[in-house]
């Protein structure tokens, strides 16, 4: 039986993204049979009230160690001031195989074996998206923690590819996990569409018109900007746009295009969206548009798809491995392309129907059952087979 630590920090460190599917891994991770001991890793108490009260739940069912510093003191002390303290020394115990599940490997024992996930290279392909100071970093660290590791996990046949064509990751150490869906993403049962729409508009300030969905961070890399033009351009004037999630780098440039443009009564911003809403969120949408310049996944496809809701994709990175065949794809920047199939997916009830059938067969595909049993599966090639 080997000893296994699991890097759990953004887990309960990080609300959406790469927290949020560390979270669903996790929860699926340790249901799973195993031969291995797995103990878990967290850098730092959590700010948030609501992810102490995640780390103490999941503390009191898992062994987990916290350390008495947070992830950006660490970073400081291996990667600024140079000090190679093993992260061996805060995780409480000796093990035969660190997992860092959030893009940096920190200084560990010699004789202990690594895998770290990369889940996107968003900061080499689309640098203008990523604040100068983390993009300086991540340049840094990231390639030296890929080149290091025993094994690299990537979320996706794109990021592998980055990561062989961009820092020469022999292909043989290289793992592709998909993410997967979870059940509570389903489609609406009967008779609960008013009440949903209602609790979900009294919440987050926005009306009982129909909408199109945006689910993401604001930052640049996401599109919103190309999405408000086209959007500009739907033909059903007594829609709406719902763009859903916190406020990132160079929010405001988005904010202006919606004045410029004189939506501001058609646009809503939500901020960020509680995970227990977002079901409910895509169920009700009409239709889902993710334009996004790059991505490690795009999970929010296969959600959007496993609520039944119609979707549009950019075309670019490893969003065409998600959609495969079900939605529309579109060249991200091309704003007319991108209008084109807003108002198809709008209006075509045909076409409306028979996507809705694809989404839900599509995204049945994906789960986080299949995703934490590979990974168990590279735990034991790393162990065994280096």
């Amino acid at each position: 039986m080997a000893r296994i630590t699991i890097d759990v920090t953004s887990a309960f460190h990080q609300s959406a993204g790469i927290g949020r599917l560390t979270r669903e891994t996790i929860g699926v991770l340790g249901q799973l049979q195993t031969r291995h001991h797995l103990q878990y890793f967290c850098m730092g108490r959590p700010a948030s009230a609501g992810g102490r009260t995640q780390l103490r739940e999941f503390q009191a069912d898992h062994p987990l160690t916290i350390a008495p510093l947070d992830d950006r003191n660490l970073f400081r002390l291996w990667f600024r001031a140079g000090i190679p303290v093993p992260v061996t020394w805060f995780a409480g115990s000796a093990c035969d195989l660190y997992h860092a599940t959030d893009f940096v490997l920190p200084p560990l024992p010699v004789a202990t074996k690594s895998v770290v996930t990369v889940h996107d290279l968003t900061f080499e392909r689309d640098p203008d998206s990523t604040v100068p100071s983390l993009l300086a970093f991540l340049r840094k660290v990231v390639p030296k923690s890929a080149r290091q590791a025993t094994h690299v996990i990537a979320d996706s046949i794109a990021t592998a590819r980055d990561l062989t064509d961009l820092y020469a990751i022999p292909e043989s150490k290289i793992t592709v996990i998909y993410c997967g869906v979870s059940s509570r993403f389903r489609p609406s049962s009967v008779g609960t569409d008013g009440v949903e729409r209602a609790q979900l508009g009294a919440k987050y300030g926005f009306d009982d018109r129909p909408y199109v969905l945006a689910v993401g961070t604001m930052q640049r890399r996401k599109n919103h900007i190309s999405l408000v033009r086209a959007f500009a351009s739907q033909a059903d004037t007594s829609s709406q746009l719902v763009i859903a999630g916190g406020k990132g780098w160079l929010y405001d440039e988005v904010q202006h295009e919606v004045n410029n443009l004189g939506l501001e009564r058609r646009v809503r911003f939500t901020g960020f969206v509680d995970e227990a809403d977002l079901p409910a969120l895509y169920r009700q949408a009409r239709v889902f548009a993710f334009p996004s310049v790059y991505e490690g996944f795009g999970l929010p496809l296969l959600e959007a798809m496993a609520c039944g809701t119609p979707v549009i994709s950019s075309d670019r990175s490893s969003l065409p491995e998600v959609m495969g065949p079900v939605g529309l794809q579109v060249a991200p920047m091309d704003v007319n392309s991108l209008a084109g199939a807003l108002n198809m997916a709008w209006s075509d009830v045909d076409w409306r129907s028979a996507q809705i059938a694809a989404g839900l067969n599509r995204a049945a595909r994906f789960t986080w059952e299949k995703s934490a049993q590979q990974l168990l599966d590279v735990y034991d090639r790393v162990l065994f087979h280096g």
